[in-house]
């Protein structure tokens, strides 16, 4: 059994042209794959570009937010030191005020008695030592808020 050499050539050919689409088949596959390969990557860098902006925001959201909160902190803790002070006598509360010119009267008597600085009564201390402690808090959010604005959202 012999092979004519026409079909020697013919399959010769045909075997070559299987292989050559096989093969260009194998190369768009793999064109294919680094594009999308690159495609990953870009994204890749864009991912990691966006973690690290987010990581420095959060890291500077952080500092403000415990910068402020040790400042509120301290503040807080004057105003107990002052209340305090002021509760065990070693500090008065005193009132900028003006007392307005007594009127004379005719009871005879040669003088007024001086009736000291004024102060806040008793029962509105602890109303001063509230709005201390609430303005320090509203103080210190509004710093914070314009922080943030500042050195997070403005980046």
């Amino acid at each position: 059994m012999t092979i004519s050499p026409v079909r020697l050539v013919l399959f010769v050919l045909l075997i070559g042209l299987l292989a050559w689409v096989g093969f260009d088949l194998v190369a768009d596959q793999r064109d294919e794959a680094r594009r999308e390969l690159d495609t990953a990557q870009y994204e890749l860098t864009g991912l990691r570009e966006a973690a690290k902006v987010s990581g420095e925001m959060l890291a500077n959201r952080d500092a403000i937010d415990l910068q402020r909160t040790q400042e509120l902190n301290d503040e807080k803790v004057n105003n107990l030191r002052l209340q305090r002070a002021v509760d065990d006598g070693r500090q008065r509360l005193r009132v900028k005020a003006t007392c307005p010119a007594p009127v004379p009267t005719d009871s005879g008597a040669g003088s007024l008695v001086d009736a000291g600085t004024a102060e806040l009564a008793a029962d509105a201390r602890s109303d001063y030592f509230t709005l201390r402690n609430q303005l320090a808090l509203t103080r210190s959010m509004v710093l914070g808020l314009q922080d943030h604005i500042l050195k997070v959202c403005q980046r």
